[in-house]
C-alpha cells in the first residue's frame, strides 16, 4: 500500500546534509577524520564516560571490546540470550564460547540467576543486552561479575538515551557498544561506538580499529615524516567522516526523538489498555527507556504470525522483536531457555519511530485492536 505506515524510519533532513556538505568540502572523507573525533567527544559525554570511539558498526565494536578485554579460544562469555545474533556472533569471532543466559519475562534482559548458574571456571565476563534499549540489572550483574573476577560488557546497540538508576546507557559496564544502524534512536544508516571509561582499552581499540597503527589524524601536523610500524594484527573497522557528521547532527536531535518515542510508547499503552490477547512492554520505574522498539507479547490462544499478517494487510509494518539466540542452528546448543524461547514465538513488534504522526499512531493502534478481536 502506497501509505504504509512504516516499522522503523529515520529523522533526517536539511541539516544532516549541510553536515555533510561541510565535511565534502573539507575534504577528509575517510575514517577516523575531525569529524569522528568530534563526535567520539561529544558521545562519551552523552554515554556518561570518558571515551569514545567511533565504528563501522555494532558489532564491530563488539567484537573489538572483546578483543581489548583478551578474549581468546577457551574462553566462555555468558550473554543474554534475547537478542540480535551480533552479540553472540561476536564472542564466537573473537575465538570464545558464547553462553546464553535466560532472561527476564518482563523486560527481556539476561536473569542475573541463570548468569550466576552458568559461570564455570572458563568463564571470563557477561555480555549484557539493554533489550529494545531498556538497560538491564547491571547493579546485580556488576555484584556477580565482582565476585568471580569477571568483567562486564554492556550490548547497548538499541539504547542510546536510556538511563539506569539516572545513570545513561553506556556507563554501566567496563566497556559498552553502540548501534547507529537505520532504526536505531539516532542513526548515519550504519555505524556505530565502542565506549569507556578506561582510556587503555580505547586506545587500544582504536589502534585495532585500523590495521593495528593510529589512525592518519594522530600524525597531522607532525614536523617529521612519522612512518607507523605494525605490532598487532588489525582491521578497518572505522566510521567514515560523512557518517560522523550526519551523526553530530544526530545527537544535537537525541532530546527530540526521545520524547517523540516516549510520546508514542504512551498513546499505544493507553491504546491496548485492558485489550485481551496481549501484553504491554513493561518500563521499570528506575529506569528511563528509549522505546527504540515497542514489543508487544501476543497471548497464547492467539497465532502471532496470524496477528502479524492480518495487520500487515491493513499497511501497518510489523515483525518478530528478536531473536532466542539458542535456538539458532550457528551455535549447535541443545539446552532448552523456557522464558527467550517463549517470548520469541510471541512478541510482535509494531511502528516505533519518531516521524509517527498522531493520525498514523491511532490506526497502528485500531488496526492491532481489530485484528487482536478477529483473532481472539
Amino acid at each position: 500500500m502506497s501509505d504504509s505506515i512504516a516499522l522503523g524510519q529515520p529523522t533526517v533532513g536539511d541539516e544532516e546534509l549541510a553536515a555533510v556538505a561541510e565535511v565534502f568540502r573539507s575534504g577528509w572523507l575517510a575514517g577516523a577524520g575531525p569529524a569522528c573525533r568530534k563526535f567520539e567527544e561529544r558521545f562519551a559525554k552523552t554515554a556518561g564516560v570518558a571515551h569514545a570511539l567511533t565504528t563501522s558498526n555494532c558489532g564491530s565494536a563488539l567484537f573489538l571490546g572483546l578483543k581489548v578485554l583478551g578474549v581468546k579460544p577457551g574462553d566462555e562469555v555468558i550473554v543474554g540470550d534475547y537478542t540480535f545474533p551480533a552479540t553472540g556472533h561476536s564472542v564466537l569471532q573473537a575465538g570464545a564460547t558464547p553462553v546464553f543466559a535466560d532472561v527476564r519475562p518482563d523486560i527481556w534482559s539476561a536473569d542475573p540467576a541463570s548468569i550466576e548458574a552458568l559461570i564455570t571456571p572458563r568463564t571470563v565476563g557477561i555480555l549484557a543486552v539493554d533489550v529494545a534499549g531498556q538497560p538491564g540489572d547491571f547493579d546485580e550483574y556488576r555484584a556477580i561479575a565482582d565476585k568471580h573476577g569477571l568483567w562486564l560488557f554492556e550490548d547497548a546497540a538499541c539504547a542510546a538515551g536510556a538511563t539506569y538508576k539516572t545513570r545513561p546507557a553506556g556507563s554501566l559496564a567496563d566497556l559498552a557498544a553502540f548501534s547507529f544502524h537505520g532504526r536505531k534512536g539516532i542513526t548515519a544508516g550504519e555505524g556505530g561506538a565502542l565506549v569507556s571509561d578506561r582510556g587503555d582499552l580505547i586506545e587500544h581499540a582504536r589502534k585495532l580499529h585500523t590495521y593495528g597503527i593510529e589512525p592518519a589524524i594522530t600524525r597531522e601536523g607532525s614536523g617529521e615524516l612519522p612512518i607507523p610500524s605494525f605490532h598487532e594484527l588489525g582491521y578497518n573497522f572505522r566510521l567514515s567522516d560523512v557518517q560522523a557528521a550526519i551523526m553530530n547532527v544526530q545527537l544535537d536531535r537525541l532530546p527530540d526523538l526521545l520524547a517523540a518515542r516516549r510520546s508514542v510508547a504512551k498513546r499505544y499503552h493507553e491504546a491496548f489498555e485492558g485489550l485481551a490477547g496481549l501484553t504491554v512492554p513493561v518500563e521499570l520505574p528506575d529506569r528511563e527507556h528509549p522505546w527504540q522498539a515497542y514489543i508487544l507479547t501476543v497471548d497464547p490462544a492467539i497465532s502471532r504470525d496470524a496477528l502479524a499478517l492480518r495487520i500487515r494487510e491493513q499497511g501497518v509494518q510489523c515483525n518478530f522483536g528478536t531473536y532466542a539466540s539458542h535456538v539458532q542452528p550457528l551455535y549447535g546448543k541443545n539446552e532448552h531457555l523456557p522464558v527467550s524461547a517463549d517470548i520469541f514465538g510471541r512478541h510482535l513488534a509494531i511502528p516505533m519511530h519518531a516521524n509517527l504522526t498522531d493520525p498514523q499512531v491511532e490506526r497502528v493502534a485500531e488496526t492491532v485492536r481489530e485484528a487482536v478481536t478477529a483473532l481472539s
